[in-house]
């Protein structure tokens, strides 16, 4: 059903900058529209100042205007030998920006899995914590 979406978080991948760990991904947001956003992995020597693809795209989208109801789905793919999930970072970025049941599909170009935030983050940590 997302294989598009799937091939085209691929197509990102090949611009990511890895010159770190040489691991490399790519995302891709499908809103409900029909309009993509990909996104890469750019790392940088201090780590910390590395973005990960997931983000990279869902910020894009949100760059765009686009808001959780908006984003049907994100695409996560890795040239790692067993499928990526996403980082702690952007698990809870995602938790928020969202919504939990929003489908998220991982791929290595050999397995392909789907999931859920709320699968990925149970029990998150959110605005509704800081009232």
């Amino acid at each position: 059903m997302y294989e598009n979406l799937v091939s085209e978080a691929f197509e990102a991948m090949k611009s990511a900058y890895a010159p770190y760990s040489n691991y490399h991904v790519g995302a891709c947001v499908l809103c409900r529209d029909g309009r993509t956003f990909r996104g890469v992995n750019i790392e940088n020597a201090s780590y910390g100042a590395t973005n990960c693809a997931e983000r990279s795209a869902v910020f894009g989208a949100y760059s765009y205007g686009y808001r959780k109801a908006d984003i049907a789905a994100l695409a996560i793919v890795s040239d790692g030998a067993r499928i990526g999930t996403p980082c702690g970072i952007c698990r809870q970025v995602l938790s928020e920006l969202l919504e939990s049941d929003t489908p998220i599909i991982l791929s290595n170009g050999k397995e392909t899995m789907e999931t859920t935030m709320a699968e990925l983050l149970p029990m998150s940590f959110g605005m509704e914590d800081l009232a």
